[in-house]
């Protein structure tokens, strides 16, 4: 919304005591052209803004220019409440809201404060993008709209109907009465109840939404943490689990642990590996953890855990094997 860019720009300019119209559309991910155009509508509007030519010359405001811009609007807000990470944010929609919302906070501290806040935020990360060996994890996308549908229905606390997309079955609408949204790493989940039973949806997974008028059947009150965890405990407590034996490198026993859903014995062998007995939620969870373990990592049994990973290794052998 243009209006938005517009309290951005000042309040960017309010920031900075000059900004180029390159970086100015870099904060506001629009074109230069389009930055232009925004100066002339504010200089229009009466805001006192500027331009110094030069090598080091760039948009001002004159000394002493104050808004009374910072109040926060209802999404920026909940940017903030969720602003832990940046990553956060974004899984509900709200990366935007964050970066206007955070604005509107700095500019509203006196002149010290802000100067030291704005360093602070330069010299903290939370969560960043990938870890020291790089690797990245692409979050699941889901559109701003649906995610603006489920928000409002959450916090309104109005029933939702959504088209849901489960696990290898076709998709088809549920109406839900939407009790809170949880963001885990890069995944992110609606915990509802359907039917008096509790249920929880990847938002990933859900493709269209419909806030409803009628109030949702739900407790007024809620610990969110703690139903995330009681759901998760049944979660990894149900299905189909499996044990496993398995031979595995201990520089790999960290990670065997954060993926298993527990490690029941174990033991070292005189080459030094681990003997490990652990157990996964089904069987398609045993066969992805052992295969990102590959070489370090060796199923003894169960005997179709071994015949699963060899036709695996086998396929991808037999496609490297000839030409391209």
């Amino acid at each position: 919304m243009r209006a938005d860019r517009l309290v951005s720009l000042v309040l960017l300019l309010r920031r900075h005591d000059r900004l180029s119209a390159t970086a100015l559309a870099r904060e506001l991910e629009v074109s230069t052209r389009t930055v232009l155009r925004d100066i002339e509508a504010l200089s229009a509007a009466g805001v006192p803004v500027y331009a110094e030519r030069g090598r080091h010359g760039g948009f001002a405001l004159l000394p002493g220019f104050r808004t009374e811009l910072t109040g926060l609007n209802h999404d920026e807000a909940l940017a903030l409440v969720v602003a832990g990470s940046r990553r956060g944010a974004r899984a509900f929609g709200l990366g935007s809201a964050l970066t206007s919302g955070m604005r509107k906070l700095l500019d509203a501290l006196p002149d010290s404060p802000r100067a030291t806040a704005t360093d602070a935020v330069r010299r903290m990360l939370i969560d960043p993008e990938t870890d020291l060996l790089a690797r990245r994890v692409e979050p699941e996308e889901t559109p701003d709209g649906v995610l603006a549908e489920i928000r409002r229905a959450v916090v309104a606390g109005h029933r939702l109907r959504i088209h849901y997309a489960a696990f290898e079955q076709a998709p088809r609408w549920r109406t839900i009465d939407p009790v809170g949204l949880v963001g885990v790493r890069d995944q992110a989940y609606l915990l509802a109840i359907r039917d008096g039973e509790d249920r929880t949806y990847k938002l990933s997974r859900v493709l269209a939404a419909e806030e409803l008028r009628e109030p949702a059947r739900r407790p007024e009150h809620v610990d969110l943490d703690r139903a995330w965890r009681e759901r998760s405990t049944r979660f990894r407590t149900g299905g189909d689990q499996v044990t496993v034996l398995l031979r595995l490198s201990p520089a790999r026993r960290a990670e065997l642990a954060g993926t298993a859903l527990a490690i029941l014995a174990e033991d070292t062998e005189d080459d030094g590996r681990l003997r490990v007995e652990v157990t996964f939620q089904d069987p398609r969870h045993a066969i992805w953890a052992l295969w990102q373990l590959a070489a370090d990592g060796e199923a003894l049994s169960p005997a179709w855990l071994r015949e699963a990973l060899r036709e695996r290794a086998a396929a991808v052998a037999a496609r490297y094997r000839d030409g391209h």
